[in-house]
């Protein structure tokens, strides 16, 4: 039994900066971020992305610049996009071994995949002309198990482009099992899978549509992403599964409005757990910060201790470089 007031004031552990760091339950390292880039094939100078503030699709050059900007930051890994100039109903581009992404990642893992984890996004939608995650059905559903197979191509492109991770990111059932069955079977058993476990199909990915040319041409993608009002039990469910068939990390996405999600996850798994600070979450806080709402920096450190806290080891953030510097 603790002493109660007047013997007991929690007051006094929060009298000074120097004691509340000292006692500080939840401490955010630079090593901890991931920063999300996005590179586009046929452009010659960067392109802001409207509703994001601060980010831009990159040229090779500019890409390059900033995972050197990270590098020297501290940031502990980089996650790239990549956006072709052609478009087909297969997403050719995305393990064409000359595409944009790949060159992209031989270049970047080149540079700075000594001093930081240099990773890809594993999925078909920012090069479908459709914009969807998969392979189509002639009635237009997204057929899984062919989609399987187009996964495990893209992920063999990118680990032989120098991938050190592999982020599959479309929600196709066993496309984990897939990927790592190729990867093992074509001498990469060494590169990690981090999967998007827990993906729900949320309202707070809309800037990252516009930022990644892959907003859906029609319909939408709730019968392979998780319902934001489904059970804890499914997402926990998907963990598993994704854990069974070899995943060796796993994302909960988007961040802030799950946090009991990731801390669920994270009393569940024994393997690391990232979660992705979103697009939507990313742009709010600009947006409100803008008009003079909000404190910018101060909420942007506030929402990244509170997924740390939520028990994310790892956090995706389009603040990566920022907030390493300051920490």
């Amino acid at each position: 039994m603790s002493a109660q007031y007047p013997v007991a004031r929690p007051r006094r552990l929060r009298r000074s900066q120097a004691l509340r760091r000292m006692v500080s339950g939840t401490r955010l390292h630079a090593a901890d971020l991931i920063l999300p880039l996005f590179v586009k094939e046929g452009i010659d100078a960067p392109q802001p992305v409207a509703s994001m503030p601060g980010v831009s699709q990159h040229t090779r050059d500019s890409l390059r610049k900033a995972a050197h900007d990270a590098a020297e930051a501290g940031v502990g890994g980089l996650i790239l996009f990549g956006i072709p100039a052609v478009k087909d109903a297969t997403g050719s581009a995305a393990d064409d071994p000359d595409g944009i992404l790949q060159v992209a990642l031989r270049e970047v893992t080149a540079e700075v995949g000594d001093a930081l984890v240099v990773m890809a996004d594993t999925c078909l939608d920012e090069f479908t002309d459709h914009g969807h995650c998969g392979i189509l059905t002639p009635s237009g559903e997204v057929d899984n198990d062919a989609t399987l197979e187009r996964y495990a191509s893209i992920a063999l492109a990118q680990a032989d482009a120098g991938s050190q991770m592999i982020a599959p990111s479309g929600m196709m059932d066993g496309q984990v099992g897939a990927i790592r069955a190729a990867l093992d079977g074509a001498g990469h058993a060494d590169v990690p899978i981090l999967s998007y476990s827990v993906k729900y199909a949320s309202a707070f990915f809309g800037p990252f549509r516009e930022a990644a040319e892959c907003a859906p041409q029609f319909g939408d993608r709730s019968t392979h992403q998780q319902d934001p009002a489904g059970p804890l039990e499914e997402a926990l469910r998907e963990v598993r599964l994704d854990l069974a068939e070899g995943a060796d990390a796993v994302m909960v996405k988007p961040a802030l409005a799950y946090l009991d999600v990731i801390t669920r996850v994270r009393d569940a798994v024994d393997v690391p757990v990232a979660a992705y600070q979103v697009s939507g979450e990313y742009a709010m806080v600009e947006a409100a910060a803008a008009n003079g709402w909000i404190d910018r920096d101060r909420t942007i450190m506030e929402s990244l201790v509170a997924i740390k806290r939520a028990g994310a080891d790892m956090i995706l953030t389009y603040w990566a470089t920022e907030v390493a510097r300051q920490l």
